[in-house]
C-alpha cells in the first residue's frame, strides 16, 4: 500500500500548477503597482489639459466619459506635436502602463487617431503613441518630441481599425530596458514596439493630435520617479 504522502503528491503538484497559472502576469500586463485610476464620475479635476475648454464630461450607456469637443484646441505647441493633451496631475513615473477605453467620435479618415503620452518632461520633450487609422511616417507610430518636430521611432504598417465603438488601448513603457509596447484591443499581441532611452521618467496623459475622442476607465500602473530627469 502506498503511503499517504505518495497518494497525495499528484494532488499537490496539480494545485501548484493551478496556482502558478492563475497568478501569472502576461507580458502585456507587468506587475507594477496601480498609481492612478479615474472613471470621471467625480469630474476631471485630476487632469491638466492644455486647453480646458476643449474637453467636456459626458456619458454613454451608463458610462461616464471625458472627451474632446473640437479638433483644433487653442493650444499651439512650439514644435510640431499634438494639439490636444491632458496630463494626469501629480503623477510622474518611470515604468508606465496605461490602459484606457477610447471611442473615436469623429471620422476624419486616414489620420483618425487618439494619443497616449508618457515620460513627458515638458512641452518639447516627451514620447507619445499616435494611433492613426492608416499608418505612415506621421500617423500610426510611436513618436518622440525632443526639442524638435515629432518624429517616428517605429515603421508600423498595421492599420488601427477605428469605428464608432469603444476600444481598449494599452501602452507599456519599461524605462530600464527602453522598451515601448502598444496594444489595441488585443492585449496579447502588440500593435507596435520600439526601444528608446532618451527619456526615462515623466508625466502621463491622453488626448489626440487633432481629432476627437471620448475616454473612460483610465488605469495607470508603474513606478514613481525617484528624481526628476532634466529635459535635454
Amino acid at each position: 500500500m502506498r503511503s499517504a504522502r505518495a497518494r497525495f503528491r499528484p494532488i499537490a503538484v496539480m494545485l501548484l500548477v493551478a496556482t502558478t497559472t492563475a497568478g501569472a502576469v502576461t507580458a502585456a500586463e507587468p506587475a507594477w503597482p496601480l498609481a492612478f485610476a479615474d472613471d470621471f464620475t467625480a469630474g476631471a479635476q485630476r487632469w491638466e489639459p492644455t486647453d480646458p475648454a476643449a474637453w467636456r464630461i459626458g456619458s454613454d450607456g451608463g458610462r461616464t466619459t471625458w472627451g474632446l469637443t473640437k479638433r483644433q484646441s487653442d493650444y499651439r505647441p512650439r514644435v510640431r506635436s499634438p494639439h490636444n493633451v491632458a496630463l494626469a496631475r501629480d503623477l510622474e513615473l518611470t515604468d508606465t502602463m496605461v490602459t484606457v477605453r477610447v471611442r473615436s467620435t469623429l471620422d476624419t479618415g486616414r489620420h483618425r487617431d487618439c494619443c497616449v503620452f508618457f515620460n513627458w518632461r515638458d512641452a518639447e520633450h516627451f514620447y507619445y503613441v499616435h494611433l492613426g487609422a492608416e499608418p505612415d511616417s506621421a500617423s500610426g507610430q510611436i513618436m518622440i518630441v525632443d526639442g524638435a518636430p515629432r518624429r517616428p521611432l517605429t515603421k508600423n504598417t498595421k492599420p488601427v481599425p477605428w469605428d464608432d465603438r469603444w476600444h481598449t488601448v494599452r501602452l507599456v513603457r519599461d524605462a530600464g530596458t527602453g522598451s515601448i509596447t502598444v496594444y489595441f484591443d488585443d492585449l496579447e499581441t502588440p500593435l507596435m514596439e520600439a526601444v528608446d532611452r532618451t527619456f526615462t521618467s515623466g508625466r502621463v496623459g491622453i488626448g489626440s493630435f487633432d481629432d476627437m475622442n471620448d475616454f473612460a476607465d483610465v488605469r495607470i500602473s508603474g513606478r514613481p520617479a525617484s528624481a526628476a530627469q532634466p529635459a535635454r
